[in-house]
């Protein structure tokens, strides 16, 4: 009643699967005729049998496999590999096909097919292995003790004043709520030289003379704790020029807090778009060093620290810069860490508008989506210009959509910042922008990873940008997979996912929902 049959291919989808190995089980009875009620009629189905495009059965005959007509024969296949989210499967007609008359019943047929994951066995863990997930895992127990301990959510010792609590919660410096008050002079609003949706950001003098940043998380903010101990954890395990160091915390009083190594010239975002003396020290040669501070630090913490993690708010307002305009990554609150073994991570959303990838929009992370941001940033760095500008009759117009412009008229070069001057090569901004284009490509899988980044930017790979056949925007496009028909104008393909040139029909058996949480009030900045 529900077998399927076609007169030359049937091929079946089964998307949103976890990567892993599956057990797929294939049922067939051939019921299209029944040869033993007239043996003079000769009638044979043959056809092919494919999974994950290797083929699995050649001229594969169901009545000969069944012993008979109306009679159950089922296949299995263990160990079936998805890599990529999908499972195809495919029958077809591709060579001695069936004999007989053509009818609609001549081609494949198949009457249930069934898709379960192999479960696998336990491996026993190396020693170190061992440790090193205790030691993790009783660093985390007591960090969140101790901060529930400082907020006196488990009651704690008083010290001789009455209201002090103190604790090392980041090696490398114990701050009390006293020392932090006394550096930032109460925190001074004339101290203050960040605002975020985490709080607010304070310069001040240790009594050491040691110049340092006070990040004070706000009691109405959304990151809470959980983001508190995610940055420091984070920054304990990662160090890198690159990276902001941390030098302590803080935890009294109600009050979260975080020390942080002071950067003279602040954010990015200040030097670009703040006053026109930074942004006149901004030259060509100091823009290009930014991009590369940047894409080196994005590469050691996707690939080469021991603990792999996406940042997830890669944004001008968290790439500060020293005096020498060394640029460094800071803000490791909504940093996820990403296993070697499951690289796609499926999670709510945290971070800031605009500049998201569209995969990451529907939940769906990898270390491509700091690349998609890394993109947005290096074209503010060469245009001088925000991600999005503020025009009359309420409208947005976005940078992102002027590079296409710019790219598909061929004249991508008119991005460069006018300010510049004469102060850039002609070919040392076009590859650039190239590069900043290739990262922003809405396909996951056609973005670079950052460490061929840090090698185009470092001259020993050279940038080949993807052909467009027509004019898109990725500002809010759902496209998820790299088969889409949107990830296919950036390959140079206008087929759409799933076609085939074969005559038949497609069924999808398997799809789970993939709906996410996304909790635009506590995580989304503006």
């Amino acid at each position: 009643m529900n077998a399927r049959v076609s007169p030359m291919s049937l091929k079946y989808y089964a998307f949103c699967l976890k990567n892993n190995h599956y057990k797929v089980r294939l049922d067939f009875a051939e019921i299209g005729w029944n040869t033993t009620r007239d043996p003079s009629l000769k009638r044979n189905r043959v056809f092919d049998i494919e999974i994950q495009g290797e083929k699995k059965a050649t001229d594969f005959n169901i009545e000969i496999a069944a012993g008979g007509v109306d009679r159950n024969v089922t296949l299995e296949y263990n160990n079936i590999l998805v890599h990529d989210n999908r499972l195809v499967i495919h029958l077809y007609w591709s060579g001695k096909g069936s004999t007989w008359v053509r009818t609609v019943y001549y081609g494949p047929l198949i009457s249930a097919i069934s898709v379960s994951p192999v479960l696998k066995k336990h491996q026993k863990l190396s020693s170190a292995t061992i440790v090193g997930i205790v030691g993790s895992s009783v660093l985390a127990v007591l960090l969140i003790l101790a901060l529930f301990w400082k907020l006196g959510w488990l009651g704690g010792k008083t010290t001789k004043n009455g209201d002090q609590k103190s604790i090392e919660l980041f090696p490398g410096g114990v701050f009390n709520f006293q020392q932090i008050k006394a550096a930032t002079k109460n925190f001074d609003p004339k101290n203050k030289i960040g605002e975020g949706g985490f709080g607010e950001v304070y310069k001040g003098v240790l009594e050491s003379g040691t110049r340092v940043a006070v990040k004070r998380l706000s009691k109405k903010a959304k990151q809470g704790a959980e983001e508190f101990i995610n940055e420091i954890g984070t920054n304990f395990a990662l160090q890198h020029p690159n990276l902001v160091r941390v030098l302590g915390s803080c935890a009294e009083q109600s009050q979260l807090l975080i020390v942080y190594e002071y950067m003279e010239n602040n954010s990015l975002e200040q030097a670009l778009f703040g006053s026109a003396e930074i942004k006149s020290r901004l030259n060509w040669l100091i823009r290009v060093k930014i991009c590369h501070d940047v894409a080196k630090g994005l590469a050691y913490i996707h690939e080469e620290s021991r603990l792999k993690i996406v940042h997830r708010d890669i944004k001008p307002t968290n790439i500060l810069l020293d005096k020498d305009f060394t640029a460094k990554i800071s803000d490791f609150g909504f940093a996820k860490h990403s296993e070697d073994e499951n690289p796609h991570i499926t999670t709510r959303i945290a971070g800031s508008r605009g500049y998201m990838s569209p995969e990451y929009l529907q939940g769906f992370l990898t270390p491509k989506a700091d690349v998609y941001s890394f993109g947005l940033v290096t074209l503010e760095i060469v245009s001088g210009k925000q991600i999005s500008t503020f025009r009359a009759k309420d409208q947005n117009i976005y940078l992102l959509d002027i590079a296409y412009d710019y790219q598909q008229q061929g004249n991508l070069i008119a991005l460069v910042d006018p300010s510049l001057g004469s102060d850039y090569t002609h070919k040392e901004a076009l590859n650039l922008l190239d590069l900043a284009m290739k990262c922003v490509n809405p396909s996951p899988k056609l973005r670079p990873s950052m460490s061929e980044v840090v090698k185009i930017l470092e001259g020993i790979v050279k940038v080949v940008q993807a052909k467009w056949k027509s004019k898109t925007s990725s500002i809010g496009n759902p496209s998820v997979g790299d088969d889409s028909p949107v990830a296919n104008l950036f390959s140079g393909s206008t087929q759409s996912a799933g076609s085939t040139s074969q005559e038949g029909a497609s069924d999808t058996i398997i799809c789970p929902s993939t709906s996410k949480e996304i909790d635009d009030s506590s995580d989304l900045d503006d």
